[in-house]
């Protein structure tokens, strides 16, 4: 499974509530979760995210209050792929249960800039920024976890 998308870049302790404001936690629409992702720490993301992109972030992505909203948000927004330099562990888990592929890579999280187009490659966890020319390695998922992201998440990887 490949990634591959133009940046959008964050810093270090993105939390949860900014991911999606704890005003929209009203709705159970995956679209209309998505319609605010991001808004109140990058207004213009809805606007420009296209699906298939890549979000990069650096230390604690994540972080605050224990929603699967924030993840389900950015998934349905288009993004594809997330790489932090470290990911806040109970946001790592609902990532993976709802099928949103990340990856922990901090010289990529650190190195790769706004604007970049990235690939990404699960199975070996080689992130290859084609603007810069630079390639990085992530720990790849291992094959059950890489079911489960292939899957769309945990609850369809188990019926199937």
């Amino acid at each position: 499974m490949k990634a591959h998308g133009i940046v959008h870049k964050y810093g270090d302790n993105v939390d949860t509530d900014v991911i999606i404001p704890a005003r929209y936690l009203n709705t159970s629409s995956h679209k209309e979760l998505a319609s605010h992702c991001m808004e109140d720490i990058d207004a213009s993301f809805t606007k420009n995210v296209k699906e298939g992109d890549i979000m990069v972030a650096e230390k604690n992505f994540g972080c605050g209050s224990s929603r699967e909203h924030a993840p389900i948000a950015i998934k349905a927004s288009g993004i594809s792929c997330v790489i932090a330099s470290t990911f806040a562990r109970i946001f790592y888990r609902n990532s993976i249960n709802i099928g949103l592929p990340i990856l922990e890579c901090d010289t990529a999280a650190k190195e790769i800039k706004a604007g970049d187009d990235v690939e990404v490659d699960f199975d070996t966890g080689v992130i290859t920024d084609h603007t810069t020319g630079k390639t990085y390695q992530a720990e790849p998922f291992p094959p059950f976890i890489q079911g489960i992201i292939k899957d769309g998440g945990l609850i369809n990887h188990v019926t199937k």
